[in-house]
């Protein structure tokens, strides 16, 4: 007989509970059994299998879990007692969460000491690891560089008798291709433009930043918001988004409209980082043979001709069961060529191991950008790719630039200006307010507020 104060659905349930704790008491403890190996990318997953296969001693286990429930669970575990994987890989967007406290509270491992040791900051490209290091502590093992190369229609472009090569920057860039914009049906509106770039993407705006020198934060992690770098590539933008001169438009990636657009020619130039490289070819096949890559266009004669974005690293939780055991398999694993070269021939995504640059696949004709050696032209540029201060507003910073770019574009049509040098007050009083809550929001953080040091 039950008794009177448990009801039989909580008898039911107190059953349940005391049985499942019978089982968990005297099941093995599942870290004991091997690396515990966090990931959200489901290609890394699939990529990583042969190696979790061949590790034996310990062996691995590999988890593929949701981004937004492996942020919350690896946010649980390095600010609480819960249990964390001895590896993780993190983009570079959930990273930034994890630095908002003060140092010695990041929730990974500093990986100098054994990568200086071992000489391994010597062998992979060193501006890999800026988005993964704060206050000269590096945490984590950079899985990718992605440089940004321009992929077009080589089809429109060579008909129209245009040689890139004569292409060095963005003023070149302009001039030679205008000619090609269309109004295909006469009603006024182009039917083609020359550039994938608007408000809305921060992809192109950060690769457009970052390709200029300029950035959200200084290198201190003081906000950078307001830089007069900043403030120029703002109103560039402006006005090749704005007016009679517009030469961008919005051209949305992993979307059918967008793929349509680029399908039937209404936009001829697209930033292309390494890993949307192998993206195009899976959206859209139909423009196999017709594109081709050439380096971004520098700002200025002799400048960078390439930029870059996004990134994930491999991580060790400070509190990982097995550290020295999983150290070693991330260098299995990120280090060699085998990867390497699966992670180029998948995602056409190139290491950032120096060593792997001399590997023979890179030259590999690839036949969708018309037999270009895609991989060996964005290892050309890897050297120039820029630096990245991380923090823990970047979210903040990604999402004020853009509010900063939709209301200057937005002040400059309402003024009926669109040159660059008459929108750069109109830049310069956005990303001054972009500045100012940047500032207001690191001085509230006890842990973060470089400007304290600064007169």
């Amino acid at each position: 007989m039950l008794p009177h104060s448990l009801s039989p659905g909580s008898f039911t349930i107190l059953t349940l509970a005391v049985v499942s704790s019978f089982f968990i008491f005297l099941r093995d403890d599942p870290q004991e059994e091997g690396l515990e190996f966090w990931m959200f990318a489901k290609n890394h997953y699939v990529m990583y299998q042969e190696e979790f296969e061949k590790a034996k001693d310990p062996k691995v286990n590999g988890d593929l879990i949701a981004y937004g429930a492996m942020e919350r669970r690896l946010l649980s575990g390095v600010l609480s007692d819960t249990p964390v994987p001895d590896l993780v890989e993190v983009q570079l967007t959930m990273a930034s969460r994890f630095f908002s406290g003060p140092i010695e509270a990041v929730g990974f491992t500093d990986l100098r000491p054994l990568l200086e040791a071992e000489g391994l900051d010597k062998r992979i490209n060193p501006a890999s690891f800026s988005p993964w290091t704060r206050e000269g502590r590096i945490f984590g093992l950079p899985h990718d560089m992605h440089p940004v190369m321009l992929g077009y229609r080589a089809d429109i472009v060579e008909a129209a008798g245009i040689d890139v090569n004569e292409i060095e920057t963005w003023e070149d860039f302009v001039r030679i291709l205008t000619p090609l914009m269309r109004d295909f049906d006469g009603d006024g509106t182009l039917d083609r433009y020359l550039l994938d770039l608007w408000e809305t993407d921060y992809f192109g705006i950060e690769m457009l930043l970052l390709q200029a020198g300029g950035w959200y934060f200084d290198r201190t992690g003081a906000p950078a918001m307001n830089s007069d770098i900043n403030i120029k590539v703002l109103a560039t933008m402006v006005h090749w988004t704005t007016g009679p001169s517009r030469i961008g438009v919005n051209v949305p990636r992993f979307d059918a409209e967008g793929n349509r657009m680029r399908l039937e020619g209404g936009v001829i130039f697209q930033f292309m980082p390494d890993w949307y490289a192998g993206v195009m070819q899976q959206d859209v096949p139909g423009l196999a043979g017709k594109m081709k890559m050439m380096p971004l266009p520098a700002w200025e004669p002799g400048g960078r001709r390439t930029s870059c974005t996004g990134g994930t690293m491999l991580s060790i939780p400070r509190r990982a069961a097995k550290p020295e055991a999983a150290w070693e398999f991330a260098k299995k694993l990120y280090l060699g060529t085998e990867v390497a070269e699966k992670l180029y021939q998948q995602a056409m995504i190139v290491s950032p191991v120096i060593d792997n640059w001399d590997e023979d696949f890179y030259d590999e004709p690839i036949p969708y950008y018309s037999g270009q050696p895609v991989g060996r032209l964005y290892l050309e540029l890897a050297p120039e790719i820029p630096q990245r201060v991380p923090s823990a507003f970047m979210v903040m910073a990604q999402q004020s630039m853009i509010n900063a770019f939709i209301r200057t574009r937005r002040n400059a049509r309402e003024a009926g200006v669109h040159e660059v040098e008459d929108v750069l007050d109109l830049a310069r009083a956005e990303l001054d307010a972009a500045q100012t809550l940047i500032e207001n929001k690191m001085r509230r953080n006890t842990f973060l507020n470089p400007m304290e040091e600064q007169p």
